[in-house]
């Protein structure tokens, strides 16, 4: 393998692949007990059984991995599942905030008066402002959070139809406007709902 780093022949890129897997097990991302394997022969066992079609795991390849002690392997073929990002605690919690913060205004502007819209729509470039997203490019996780939180735990579900792809960095901008939001937030609920003044300043931290 060259400098850069790229596989200078087939047998390098091979070799770069085995190494992942290797090094993937070496970090304990797979580790199986005498138990895990039977369990997991026995629920191979019963899918075969069954005739379970279009399952996504080839079980009789991690079957194989397992009589062979190729636990490089599954990290290998399966990097979808194996793979060693977790979300960052500090990461969720922006997100969540952000989703809580932008719910808020989005439902307040449902219920703005055609003079508190035109108003908003005045101090806001023309527009009325809406939950844009996270950047795809630079902010990745936060946009993988939020779409997971909306569409796979079913939270903040006014956001589905929402493109999570801001793409433009808004992290650093939420962040002040949540911020900000917070002793707001205390003060919400049981009828009592944002202003468009309230909403303008918010606006104005995001930039």
């Amino acid at each position: 393998m060259g400098e850069s780093g790229q596989a200078s022949s087939r047998s390098d890129a091979v070799r770069q692949l085995v190494d992942i897997g290797l090094g993937t097990v070496t970090g304990k991302s797979i580790h199986l007990t005498d138990g895990d394997k039977l369990n997991f022969m026995m629920l191979r066992d019963i899918m075969k059984h069954l005739k379970i079609k279009g399952a996504e795991t080839d079980v009789d390849f991690i079957a194989e991995t397992i009589f062979g002690g190729h636990y490089w392997a599954p990290t290998w073929e399966m990097q979808g599942l194996f793979h060693r990002h977790t979300d960052r605690p500090a990461d969720v919690t922006l997100v969540v905030d952000t989703l809580d913060m932008w719910n808020f205004i989005e439902g307040c502007i449902e219920k703005l008066s055609p003079q508190e819209t035109e108003r908003l729509k005045a101090a806001n470039h023309g527009y009325l402002p809406r939950f844009a997203g996270f950047d795809g490019n630079n902010e990745n996780s936060l946009m993988s959070i939020a779409r997971f939180i909306v569409e796979k735990m079913d939270r903040f579900s006014r956001f589905k139809e929402h493109d999570f792809n801001s793409h433009t960095p808004t992290a650093a901008g939420y962040r002040r406007m949540t911020k900000a939001f917070e002793p707001i937030r205390a003060t919400l609920g049981f009828g009592r709902e944002l202003s468009v003044d309230q909403i303008v300043e918010l606006l104005k931290e995001e930039r």
